[in-house]
Order: C-alpha cells, then sequence, then structure tokens
C-alpha cells in the first residue's frame, strides 16, 4: 500500500516538471553523444549530459565549443532543446500564473484535469497555441533582424539560432567568441537585447503589455488586468537593467580604464546588464573584467528575470518583496506594502524561503567546487580561483550561461556539481521542495509556542 502511495507521489503533479525535465535531459544526451552529432572525435557522455542540460535548462554554460565540436546536425539538437526547455517553461509557468489568478492551486487543477479548465474564458489547447504562435513570431522576427544587420556574420540558420537562444535566454553560440565580434554593432547589440528582455519578462506580462498597447494604438481605453504584477515586473526589469549598465560602466571603463571608446563602452555595458540577468551573450571578456563589475554581475544573475519567464534566479518579484519587507521591517510596520496593496504573509515567507534556499545551496556548492577544482591547494596558490567558482555557481544556479573561462576546465565531480546546479536553478529550489514535502505527512496538532531571543 505505501509502495502505490510512493509511486503516486511521485508522478503528483508537482513532480510532472521535474519528470520532463529529466527525460528531455537525458534523450538530448543521447542524441549529442552519438556520433552524427560531432564533427570530428566524440563527445563524452558526461559532456553531452552537460550540455543537453544547460540547453534544456536555458542556461548556455557549455564544456566544449558549440560551433566547432557538434556537426549541424549536433547544432539542431541543441537548437531543439532550448526551445523544448524555453516552450516548456513558458508553457507550464503561464498556465501556472494563469490558475494561481483564479485563486486555485495548479495542484488540484491538474489533478482533476481537463474538466475543471472547461470553461467559456479558457482552452488549455488555445492557451499553448498561443504561446507557440508567439514564441515564434518573436524568434523569426529576431532571427531577420539579425540576418538584415550582418548577413556575412550571420547565415539563416545562425540567425534563427542565436535569434531562438536569446529569446528562450540560453545564451547558447555558434562561435567561439560568443557575440565579442559584434562589440561595436547597435543593430546586432540591440535586436539580441530586445530578444533577451522580452524572453525574460514572461509570457503573460508580454500578452498584458501587447494587448494596452495595440488598445492605446487604436485609441481604445483599457486597462491591465494585471497591473499591479506587471507594474512591478516592469519597474524592477528596468531599474536593474539602468542600474547595471551605469555600475558596470563605471567600473570597467572609469575606475579601471578606459580600453573602449566610450560609445562603445555604454554600449557594452548596457548589453552585458541585461545579458547577466539572464540569458550568458557577452561582448566583453568575462574573464578580464574587474572584481567589482564581477561581484555586480553575481548579485545581477542571482536576482534573475521575471516569474513565468525563461529567466532563472530569486526573479524581479521576490527581489522586490524581499526589498519592501526590510523597508517596512525598518518603518516598523506589520505589512510589506509595493504601491496600493500589501503583499500577503504567504508571499512574504515564500520569498524568505526561496531566499534562505537559494544562499544555502549557493554556500554549500561553492564549497564542493572548491574541493573539486583544485581543493587541495593553499589559499595563496589558489588565489583568483574562489571568484571564479563562486561567479560559475551563482551563473549555473541562475541559469545563466556566463564564466570566467572556468567552465571547460571543470573536472568530471565540477561537472556534475553545476549539472545539478542548472537543474535546480531552472526549476526552482521551492518546485523541488515542494515535490519533497509531498512525500511527508501533514501534523494536524501545534505545539505550544515560545518567544527566542534573535539578534
Amino acid at each position: 500500500m505505501n509502495m502505490k502511495k510512493n509511486i503516486r507521489k511521485i508522478f503528483a503533479p508537482i513532480s510532472l516538471p521535474i519528470l520532463c525535465f529529466m527525460a528531455a535531459i537525458l534523450s538530448g544526451a543521447v542524441l549529442l553523444h552519438s556520433s552524427f552529432s560531432c564533427q570530428n572525435s566524440s563527445v563524452s557522455f558526461l559532456d553531452a549530459l552537460f550540455t543537453s542540460t544547460s540547453a534544456v535548462c536555458v542556461t548556455g554554460l557549455t564544456v566544449v565549443d558549440t560551433g566547432s565540436t557538434y556537426s549541424r546536425t549536433g547544432q539542431t539538437v541543441i537548437l531543439l532543446l532550448i526551445q523544448m526547455g524555453g516552450l516548456g517553461i513558458m508553457s507550464f509557468s503561464s498556465l501556472a500564473f494563469y490558475l494561481w489568478k483564479k485563486k486555485v492551486s495548479l495542484t488540484d487543477k491538474i489533478a482533476v484535469g481537463q474538466s475543471l479548465l472547461n470553461n467559456a474564458s479558457f482552452h488549455l489547447g488555445r492557451f499553448l497555441i498561443q504561446i507557440a504562435t508567439v514564441t515564434l513570431f518573436i524568434e523569426v522576427s529576431g532571427a531577420l533582424f539579425l540576418f538584415l544587420s550582418d548577413p556575412q556574420g550571420f547565415s539563416l540558420f545562425s540567425a534563427f539560432f542565436h535569434a531562438v537562444s536569446a529569446f528562450c535566454n540560453a545564451g547558447f553560440s555558434l562561435n567561439s567568441d560568443n557575440l565579442m565580434r559584434w562589440q561595436g554593432s547597435w543593430p546586432v547589440n540591440l535586436t539580441i537585447m530586445f530578444l533577451i528582455i522580452l524572453g525574460g519578462l514572461g509570457f503573460s506580462v508580454i500578452i498584458e503589455v501587447a494587448t494596452f498597447l495595440l488598445a492605446k494604438l487604436r485609441r481604445k481605453r483599457i486597462l491591465l488586468q494585471d497591473s499591479w504584477h506587471v507594474g512591478i515586473v516592469l519597474k524592477t526589469s528596468f531599474f536593474l537593467i539602468v542600474a547595471g549598465a551605469i555600475f558596470l560602466y563605471f567600473a570597467e571603463f572609469v575606475f579601471y580604464k578606459p580600453y573602449l571608446p566610450w560609445n562603445k563602452a555604454v554600449l557594452a555595458s548596457l548589453f552585458q546588464s541585461v545579458t547577466c540577468r539572464t540569458a550568458g551573450f557577452n561582448t566583453l571578456n568575462i574573464a578580464a573584467m574587474t572584481d567589482g563589475a564581477l561581484l555586480f554581475m553575481i548579485l545581477l544573475m542571482f536576482i534573475g528575470g521575471a516569474p513565468g519567464s525563461c529567466a532563472g534566479g530569486i526573479k524581479v518579484t521576490t527581489f522586490h518583496v524581499l526589498h519592501s519587507f526590510i523597508k517596512a521591517q525598518i518603518r516598523s510596520r506589520h505589512q510589506t506594502i509595493i504601491g496600493k496593496y500589501a503583499v500577503d504573509r504567504e508571499s512574504v515567507n515564500n520569498a524568505l524561503t526561496l531566499l534562505f534556499f537559494s544562499v544555502a545551496i549557493i554556500f554549500f556548492s561553492v564549497i564542493a567546487l572548491n574541493f573539486t577544482e583544485g581543493g587541495g591547494l593553499p589559499h595563496p596558490q589558489a588565489h583568483g580561483n574562489f571568484l571564479e567558482i563562486f561567479f560559475e555557481v551563482v551563473s549555473a544556479f541562475g541559469t545563466v550561461g556566463l564564466s570566467a573561462d572556468l567552465t571547460p576546465k571543470l573536472s568530471s565531480g565540477g561537472k556534475i556539481i553545476i549539472i545539478c546546479l542548472m537543474f535546480i536553478g531552472r526549476l526552482g529550489p521551492l518546485v523541488l521542495l515542494s515535490s519533497v514535502q509531498s512525500f511527508g505527512t501533514k501534523l494536524l496538532f501545534s505545539r505550544p509556542e515560545e518567544k527566542i531571543s534573535i539578534g
């Protein structure tokens, strides 16, 4: 009887994303390990598993060069894995967001099936087709812009590959230098940034904003249905992009040295501010950047993008809730206020729980990688390695894909740690925690409470 219950819990709705992602990753690893996916020498199964995990989890960290190692077939497999991962995340997250707006838990909705979803205002098939259509339209438009911006630098396949990678916030590139050759190209940079930002906002926000803008163009009066949520996402994202660009510009080109003309420096700072929160493309040599710039990028990678998007991290809404909670505590207010509403206690608790588990996962992962990547060396000999490892861990957890040149040097143990981090970061610690909690039993009683000295 217990065995049947455990099997039922393994295939419970909350565990479905975990099982689907695992199946996609393993299938992708088998395909990328096959001889038809490689150009010259074969890729080890661990490297294939690493690449497959990075693609499905739309991260972008690579242990081998995508352009020179994999054949066109292998690159197509990676493209499909990125698209599958991005669409899967967008679809599941958007469905979860829709059900959350209806004040019904996702678990209950899926558990009872289509009958509860069968209403006049919602059709699951149409909903998923709408997501796929919008995604494909944005990606094809982005690919055309890239191809027209530089027909010699981007073939049609390369343009589409980079457009999909950008919108899905994957950061995979077919070039060994990523996008550094287009460091001063405003059309290419703006196109990639636009795709990254759209992919990092999430389907629900894109649809809400697009509907609002179309109504404005037609001179119709319409209110954003989720203006509070949309406002938080847009304002926080804009603030982080601008603040990140200003900080990176000063850290790299003012306090360090102006190694680029000011117009290229401004563009590179803006591009890196956008991409380091979620996507993993780079037009600057990350390994050669200043410590101050790398530390600030770690913060941006940790925050990530919007919920219900392809971006990772703790999400901009969580960051805003935590910021407002701290502000409320300083002002001795019992409610966490954002705009015209107070955030409910459960959301605040979830934000604090997510912060704690995220920091704990990063902390123990940094320790583990310090053991696997030269852990036997004393500090003077391993000088500088800590920041590279810290950067790598947060990049993997935030599914960003940037690296200070540590990824290709990872040991087998280090690769396994990063694979696990990308997987956890993509699903989110709370999803994994909820899945584990589903195996436990709820207590039907409460113990007496007592105060404890804090601080």
